[in-house]
């Protein structure tokens, strides 16, 4: 494919990510569906641009956005009702460490096997992505923390790769994870 063609790819998946966080700060089910949509546009997306460890993020993003609907459909709550939590000390270290440890692992393992454009930068993004969706999924309030540490870093990285829309909508998921933190913290005091 040419250029031109990962570039309206890159559009579509940024339209489509844009409806998802609107849709999960209103903490609507609906998010997956669109969430799912947008990685699957973005694998390809990232695999042109050698980002391989976001590319395959985003296979991690499909089956998290599944097992996440299923979750939040299985609580049975309406959209506005679904309860959300906070880990408790001990779990923030032990995720912190799990997360540093994936993410410097899969940064070695890119330098070292790979032509990954930039492996350290992009396991980190995905190391933490891969936490904050898992407790996106499981309705941990901390997801938003990591995703507004997340955001600001893949703007850097996709504005580094040539991906300025993608670059763009980082910049929005930013704003929106600053929502989410506020509008999730509300609900869980409530």
């Amino acid at each position: 494919m040419d250029e031109s063609w990962y570039s309206l790819l890159e559009w579509v998946a940024a339209a489509l990510g844009l409806v998802n966080i609107v849709l999960l700060v209103r903490r609507s089910i609906w998010n997956y569906a669109f969430g799912m949509a947008m990685v699957a546009i973005y694998v390809f997306v990232f695999f042109e641009k050698r980002l391989y460890a976001e590319s395959g993020l985003q296979v991690f993003f499909f089956a998290a956005q599944g097992w996440g609907w299923w979750l939040w459909a299985k609580s049975k709550g309406a959209a506005d009702s679904i309860p959300v939590g906070w880990l408790s000390p001990f779990s923030r270290i032990v995720w912190a460490l799990v997360t540093a440890a994936l993410s410097l692992n899969l940064g070695w393992a890119l330098a070292r096997f790979t032509n990954a454009a930039m492996p350290f930068a992009d396991s980190a993004v995905t190391g933490a992505s891969v936490a904050a969706q898992i407790l996106l999924g499981l309705r941990r309030t901390e997801n938003w923390v990591l995703w507004i540490a997340i955001d600001v870093a893949s703007v850097a990285l996709y504005i580094n790769r040539g991906l300025y829309p993608t670059a763009a909508l980082y910049v929005g998921f930013l704003v929106l994870s600053v929502l989410g933190l506020r509008e999730w913290m509300k609900a869980g005091r409530a």
